[in-house]
């Protein structure tokens, strides 16, 4: 997916990422994963998700990763959204998507494009992919 909001609006390359957020209190990290992607994609899904990776992002979060198998069309994302102050230091503040986009790709592509510290989650799902 790639983010939304005016930070993201001109990148591509770098840009896309799994869909991510904190695990609440009480909460398991793949009940976690269920309730991000269905926030940020706007999709429920009803597969038990199966643990990928644990990756450590560049700003020094930690990722633990979850994948399922499914089909999703991806024209469909309705994401929640977030308020920030845009333009910055103007007082003004304007909502916008958490995801602005979602699409199926190769793999290759998708090493092009994804935020450089989530790369090994790719390696991972390969790695699970043929077996």
């Amino acid at each position: 997916m790639k983010p939304g909001g005016p930070f993201w609006r001109n990148k591509d390359a770098g840009a896309w990422m799994i869909p991510k957020g904190m695990v609440e209190p009480g909460e398991a990290p793949a009940e976690a994963a269920l309730r991000e992607f269905e926030e940020e994609v706007g999709v429920k899904l009803t597969t038990v998700p199966f643990p990928l990776a644990t990756v450590r992002q560049a700003g020094g979060k930690i990722v633990e990763a979850f994948a399922v198998e499914g089909d999703f069309d991806c024209s469909t994302i309705n994401s929640i959204e977030f308020e920030m102050e845009w333009p910055p230091r103007s007082g003004e503040r304007q909502s916008f998507p958490e995801v602005e986009e979602a699409r199926w790709m190769a793999l290759q592509e998708a090493r092009e494009l994804m935020l450089p510290s989530q790369l090994p989650l790719l390696d991972a799902l390969d790695e699970k992919l043929r077996k």
